[in-house]
């Protein structure tokens, strides 16, 4: 077991994103998938046993190893020069209301967040955390947009049902998320009078 458990830990510490239990048995293949399993539970109760700077979470539907929360200041100290990798609080509103409301429209989000958003949605999808996952049946047939593994990733969640209450979100970020976000998702399109919206909100992110 111990043998195993340093063999998962070397994968997992390796791989740029999460490794997950199929994975694992594909790269371990020698070994029962029950032991595999097991062997991942023991190491992440080491991990929290060592009460060390790391630990080993479950995260979009994978499994990696990552600072303790409680020590992120410190690392995020580290990385503070790495400004080009920060996102905006434009992008970071859009993203909350994407990732509350998905799928979801460029005029709707607009219309939540109360400025065009199509810049900051095309920033987003350059960043691989949201992507275009569908067309709204509506006249136009607008983009639908979502968020990515790499969202999932890069917050730290396993799926969206780990995504906190809004006004959680609101305090982890430092900022007050439009009103709309808290509300349910559209049901009806947006009117495109004259083609505006339909133009600045879709026509830029392809």
């Amino acid at each position: 077991m111990s043998d195993l458990k340093a063999t998962i830990e070397a994968l997992v510490f390796a791989s740029p994103e999460p490794v997950t239990l199929k994975t694992l048995a594909r790269l371990l293949d020698t070994e029962p998938p029950e032991d595999i399993t097991a062997a991942v539970d023991a190491l992440k109760a080491d991990y929290e046993q060592r009460n060390g700077g790391l630990q080993l979470i479950e995260v979009a539907g994978g499994f990696q190893i990552v600072t303790r929360p409680e020590l992120h200041e410190w690392v995020r100290r580290l990385f503070h020069e790495r400004t080009t990798q920060k996102l905006s609080v434009a992008s970071l509103e859009t993203l909350a209301v994407i990732a509350y409301k998905q799928p979801i429209t460029a005029p709707e989000i607009a219309e939540i967040r109360g400025v065009n958003t199509s810049g900051v949605v095309s920033t987003l999808i350059e960043r691989k955390l949201v992507k275009i996952v569908g067309r709204k049946p509506v006249v136009g047939r607008p983009f639908l947009y979502g968020t990515t593994r790499e969202f999932l990733e890069r917050f730290g969640l396993n799926d969206l049902s780990d995504l906190p209450k809004v006004e959680d979100m609101s305090e982890l970020l430092g900022f007050d998320l439009p009103s709309g976000v808290g509300e349910p998702a559209p049901q009806s399109s947006l009117p495109f009078e004259g083609g505006s919206e339909s133009d600045g909100g879709e026509g830029v992110v392809h």
